[in-house]
């Protein structure tokens, strides 16, 4: 009977194990709640087996003790099991301990920075750089990511680092497993707050990583986005707005994405979408979907083909009716973009002041679209932008969609809009399009050049070079 005893006490130890994730508790540094944990999956396992037993066999032959005895054996096993942990990592790392660069805190007990703790023990086994992980999900605290246990949350920063300082463990850097967005705005604060009161470096891992690493000045779209007041109720309000209104397009517009994708197919070929990154709303990068006017740069064969990309008959028509740009309603319904708002641009042409533009979502139509478009300066277009965001209204978005419409009746071919389009592809082709060298013909035998000259050298040469590195 005993035997039978030991057979289930086994089995439910081990369900109770994994239930209480015991197993991604193994680290360094032993706390109590850790040993909170080992003795509640203790009983619940003893409490499992004697039930069972119980019900069958009303635990005749079994002493009393046996439990009693089961219990203190295995949650002093998994005590002894961490301290012989303990003891092999530090004499694993004794050696290594004067060469130790950095001790870090990670915010987030997520995905990142459970593949970041592996990555750094995949590089340096002996070396323990991540000594804490924070998260503010109260559930999380207690238990282990990748071996580094979650001692608190944001908010006990200041007070784990000085716990950590009394030990005689300096921390050098705070890292958040995500972007601005992991934290909220108060808790972002307090944390740039304690790591410039303690002179800690703060990073954030996305970007170490080059996940999301900003392009240049895009630092500081994301400042001032964050300085820039509050959206009113009905900004927020446009978000339903826009889904019911993206999704009743879709299906009102269903025969012009029709005729319009069947067009690209003829005029451009496959695909008949393109896309481009742009900086959207709080200064996040996404992509933003167009229909194609333009051919590839390159033939089949990949030799440039620069000088033909002009848009056809076919593809100004679509530019100047604004066709093209009805795939930006799947942006619309993916939440990156609205129906109305300041149109998204390119990181590099976003206007000194970004702070109010960013605050809201950009937009298929805006109000400097309906005051000139591409016949206004930079200069214009970023008042109107700034007058729409302080402005923004049901009525004011109605208008602008009225006016919208109005504007579209009136953009043929040869209107003043539609050419100035035209007249920007042809300025950016020809940036684009390099001037042809020729290079003198090499005769067959080798010639001494003197010092100090330089010796011409020819396309394909260089072409295999990079293409070698």
């Amino acid at each position: 009977m005993t035997a039978n005893y030991c057979a289930l006490a086994f089995g439910f130890a081990v369900v109770a194990f994994l239930a209480f994730r015991l197993q991604d508790t193994m680290t360094r540094h032993f706390s109590a709640h850790e040993a909170l944990d080992i003795i509640e999956a203790v009983l619940v396992a003893e409490l499992m087996t004697c039930g069972f037993l119980f019900s069958f066999t009303r635990l005749d032959g079994i002493a009393r003790s046996v439990p009693l005895y089961h219990g203190v054996l295995l949650a002093g096993g998994l005590i002894f099991a961490r301290i012989l942990t303990r003891v092999a990592d530090a004499e694993g790392s004794a050696t290594d301990h004067q060469s130790r660069r950095e001790r870090i805190i990670v915010v987030g007990a997520n995905r990142l920075a459970s593949s970041f703790i592996s990555m750094l023990n995949a590089y340096a086994p002996n070396r323990q750089a991540v000594v804490a992980l924070l998260d503010d999900k109260s559930g999380a605290i207690g238990r282990a990511v990748g071996g580094v246990q979650v001692l608190g949350t944001s908010q006990d920063l200041d007070a784990i680092v000085s716990e950590f300082s009394v030990h005689g463990v300096q921390i050098d850097r705070v890292i958040l497993a995500g972007d601005t967005d992991l934290l909220s705005q108060a808790a972002l604060h307090d944390v740039e707050r304690v790591c410039k009161k303690r002179h800690l470096a703060l990073s954030y891992l996305p970007r170490m990583l080059g996940l999301t690493e900003p392009a240049y000045g895009q630092v500081d779209i994301f400042a001032a986005v964050e300085a820039a007041s509050e959206p009113r109720f009905f900004l927020r309000l446009k978000r339903l707005i826009d889904i019911v209104g993206s999704l009743a397009l879709m299906v009102l517009l269903l025969p012009v994405f029709a005729v319009a994708t069947l067009l690209v197919w003829i005029d451009v070929g496959s695909p008949v979408l393109f896309w481009q990154e742009r900086t959207g709303w709080w200064g996040r990068p996404f992509l933003i979907y167009k229909y194609r006017t333009l051919r590839a740069p390159f033939d089949t064969d990949g030799r440039p083909a620069l000088g033909d990309r002009q848009p056809s008959a076919i593809g100004r028509f679509l530019r100047a009716t604004r066709i093209d740009e009805l795939a930006q309603l799947i942006n619309v319904l993916f939440g990156d973009m609205s129906l109305i708002g300041p149109r998204p641009l390119l990181p590099e042409d976003q206007p000194s002041n970004t702070a109010l533009r960013l605050s809201v979502r950009p937009g298929i139509t805006g109000w400097a679209q309906v005051n000139g478009a591409k016949l206004v300066t930079k200069e214009d277009k970023e008042k109107f932008d700034e007058w729409y965001v302080n402005n923004a209204s049901p009525w004011v978005d109605t208008k602008i969609a009225l006016m919208t419409v109005r504007t579209l009746s009136r953009n043929f071919l040869g209107s003043a809009e539609a050419s100035a389009d035209l007249a920007q592809v042809e300025e950016k082709r020809a940036s684009l399009t390099m001037p042809e060298t020729t290079f003198p013909e090499q005769p067959p035998t080798q010639q001494l050049v003197p010092p100090g000259t330089t010796v011409p050298v020819h396309a394909e040469v260089v072409e295999r070079s990079a293409l070698s590195t």
